[in-house]
């Protein structure tokens, strides 16, 4: 796996895929900085080789070319979180892009505007994918939450570099992450998966019981296992089409000897918000008119003596409602367990949005091993598939 340490890029240019699809406000303020503070450590590394950079990304989901997905709006964030001044090409091809490109200077930064402005980035295109190569001596792949894309330049761009292709530090820091968790854990490994729908985890759950020796369910995905094991559930999220499949799980799981985790106690609520009134009640006896929004007290002392004796810790998916203050509270504790256990010496990994969003909504994200950056990108590794921006990599 080569990586950027691999290279010296004193006078190269080093094109650079970053993920900078960040969030902005109305006044196009970047609100959140952290994909381009999880970039900075490979540009400082080819500067401080005496290379320059030219970063690419996309911003948003653009019809052609529109004012407010530009990444001229992220310019000024950008220089200050580089501490260099950031130039902006106002085109990512043509004239203007190529330009800028040749005149770039060891120890400066350009980025480019964004990317999808052409429908070509997301049809894999091979000219555009060329011309962007054109720009500069070696390619760096650094961006994670886009690699399970085959677009024009997260994967395409990479054959026009079959000796000069690498990872940047984040995506190479992912990769290692979840190697660690997949394919060289130290057990007792613990996967802990929560959200709504179980249909959305099948191939995860499938993928990794190899790899487990406890699951711990959590979210709305815990009504359909429990109605399949014959529980009242009241008006509790179901997928009523998945109750056979939760029962084949919990099948497979026994066969592979992986011990199966579920709520035992729920905080149920006599609608969906924060104000609802609100009991805690066994998992299996919720009454009608009323709905499971988080996991309840012994269910949490339940999982957290999994989480104690665990050496590698898998969290994906909250195990309730946490965006409402009163539904908050099984997921808050499970990550301060897992932050304990890190502490203790667990490597835990964290990943997919929700569970991301509440580490860092929680201040737990620096108590974590590693968070990753990659929602989708995530998933689909764990599902055990090769991800196209890592294979470009790699062939």
């Amino acid at each position: 796996m080569k990586t950027i340490n691999d290279f010296n890029f004193k006078d190269k240019k080093a094109v650079i895929r970053v993920d900078f699809n960040v969030p902005l406000d109305e006044n196009f303020n970047v609100t959140d900085t952290n994909r381009i503070e999880a970039a900075k450590p490979t540009i400082d590394k080819i500067l401080a080789d005496g290379g320059s950079v030219i970063l690419m990304s996309h911003l948003g989901r653009p019809k052609g070319k529109q004012d407010q997905y530009s990444l001229s709006h992220i310019v000024k964030t950008t220089s200050e979180i580089l501490g260099v001044p950031v130039q902006f090409a106002s085109d990512c091809r043509g004239e203007v892009a190529k330009n800028a490109a040749a005149n770039l200077k060891s120890g400066e930064v350009l980025l480019l505007e964004n990317l999808r402005f052409y429908a070509e980035e997301e049809a894999g295109d091979v000219e555009f994918s060329k011309e962007l190569a054109s720009l500069g001596d070696i390619y760096v792949n650094d961006a994670f939450g886009t690699a399970h894309r085959a677009h024009a330049s997260t994967t395409i761009i990479a054959q026009f570099f079959p000796e000069k292709k690498c990872f940047g530090l984040l995506l190479a820091k992912e990769i290692e992450s979840l190697n660690r968790v997949l394919n060289n854990s130290v057990k007792p490994v613990t996967a802990v998966l929560g959200g709504s729908k179980v249909s959305s985890k099948i191939t995860v759950i499938e993928n990794i019981l190899d790899k487990i020796d406890h699951m711990i369910i959590g979210g709305g995905m815990t009504f359909t296992f429990i109605k399949a094991l014959g529980g009242k559930i009241g008006d509790s999220i179901c997928e009523d089409d998945k109750m056979e499949l939760a029962l084949e799980i919990l099948h497979k799981a026994k066969e592979k000897n992986v011990h199966i985790h579920i709520p035992v106690d729920v905080v149920a609520a006599n609608s969906f918000s924060n104000d609802a009134k609100t009991q805690i009640v066994d998992v299996r006896e919720i009454p009608d008119g009323w709905q499971g929004l988080d996991a309840g007290p012994k269910s949490l002392e339940n999982f957290k003596e999994v989480i104690m004796n665990s050496k590698t810790i898998l969290w994906n998916g909250p195990l309730g409602v946490f965006e409402m203050e009163n539904f908050a509270h099984g997921t808050i504790t499970l990550g301060e367990q897992i932050a304990e256990a890190t502490r203790n010496g667990a490597f835990s990994l964290v990943g997919g949005g929700d569970s991301v969003s509440a580490v860092k909504q929680f201040g737990l994200e620096e108590k974590m091993s590693y968070v990753s950056t990659g929602g989708g990108a995530m998933l689909e590794m764990l599902e055990g598939r090769i991800l196209p921006g890592i294979a470009a990599i790699i062939d």
